[in-house]
């Protein structure tokens, strides 16, 4: 009976061993992978950005690091040694048994980062944003004063506000009202944009709809008049540029994203300590449009102690700088840098082989 009870102890061990080699093991992994490896891959990729604006505030040195490969490798393994010795008990009973059994489970994901430099850094970074980029995303359906403000430092001459240390200025009085105007038009859906090509040449053309109610009128009129384009002109060229060359042409200065981080940069409400230090600039005060304070762009606060309900947070000099949860319009914003960002890869240059690849088994 002991020896059935030990062969049958043998045959469920055998069984447990071997169950994970009759089970696909690569299957199951794609979910869990593909969240866990996306919710990583983004949470660092705001990080990062946050810290580089940060930095940038602090006149620190900006590093960016890419993720361009994962690669997971998922290993199972069994093994079962099985010895059994049995001898009649009527002739001198030899009884022995042995059973030997491991398992084994590896994961080794491979994690490939490539540093944001030469070339691609000058192509991503420091290159103004074309002009067809920012009307497509105004034709997307971003609010259009948003869109500018973000994006352009003048439009037909007219000056946005810039944060940068080296040239830091005010706006131009007439920029927000334009782009409340604009804004109003926008929603109206009263601008028309298209592409129009021209031997090999493409450019962008922008038009205002004719048959509008006097309210719309009245804002296109004011429109027109501020950027100093033609009242009766049905099609205005955009062009990147500071000034046009006549009255039915729009010249987008655009900014750069290191341009834009700079900018962003201005608005953190650094520590006071550090300002007193002269470790870093004190933050630009805020801008007034007949008596009403002009929104800033987005509020990135610091503490001394990491925050308790944050969308974002980087430790950074002994201080923790953040976006609040609960601050919609930051957090939209933001979410904004990260998909211009994404806007300046366009590609087509030679990358050299990864600078660093981590086994992070």
């Amino acid at each position: 009976m002991d020896l059935i009870k030990r062969l049958m102890f043998v045959v469920l061990s055998l069984g447990i061993l071997f169950l994970p080699g009759c089970v696909s093991i690569g299957p199951h992994t794609v979910t869990r992978d593909r969240f866990d490896y996306t919710g990583a891959i983004g949470d660092s990729w705001k990080e990062q950005m946050l810290i580089n604006t940060v930095k940038m505030r602090y006149g620190d040195t900006p590093v960016f690091l890419d993720v361009a490969s994962v690669i997971s490798q998922y290993q199972a393994a069994a093994q079962v040694n099985l010895g059994l010795t049995w001898v009649h008990p009527v002739t001198t009973a030899t009884n022995s048994q042995s059973v030997l059994g491991t398992a084994q489970y590896a994961e080794r994901p491979t994690i490939t980062y490539m540093p944001l430099s030469g070339e691609k850094f000058a192509r991503s970074l420091m290159k103004p944003l074309p002009p067809p980029a920012i009307l497509s995303l105004i034709q997307a359906g971003y609010p259009i004063d948003l869109v500018l403000r973000f994006c352009v430092h003048t439009v037909n001459g007219v000056r946005n506000r810039y944060g940068g240390s080296a040239r830091a200025h005010q706006a131009d009085p007439e920029f927000y009202p334009l782009l409340e105007r604009m804004r109003r038009v926008q929603d109206s859906g009263a601008i028309g944009l298209r592409v129009q090509k021209t031997g090999e040449m493409e450019g962008v053309v922008m038009s205002f709809r004719g048959k509008v109610n006097p309210s719309v009128q009245e804002d296109i009129l004011f429109v027109r008049k501020t950027l100093g384009l033609d009242p009766s002109a049905g099609d205005i060229r955009v062009v990147y540029g500071s000034i046009a060359k006549d009255d039915k042409e729009l010249a987008l200065l655009t900014r750069s994203i290191l341009e834009i981080i700079i900018d962003l940069a201005s608005y953190i409400d650094v520590p006071s300590v550090h300002v007193d230090e002269k470790r870093v600039n004190p933050t630009m005060p805020g801008e007034m449009v007949q008596g009403v304070p002009v929104p800033p762009l987005i509020r990135i606060y610091s503490s001394a102690d990491r925050p308790g309900d944050a969308f974002i947070a980087v430790p950074y000099r002994n201080y923790w700088f953040w976006i609040d949860d609960r601050d919609l319009r930051s957090k939209t914003l933001f979410s904004f840098l990260m998909f211009v960002f994404s806007l300046t890869e366009t590609g087509g240059a030679k990358e050299g082989a990864p600078i660093i690849t981590v086994p992070t088994g």
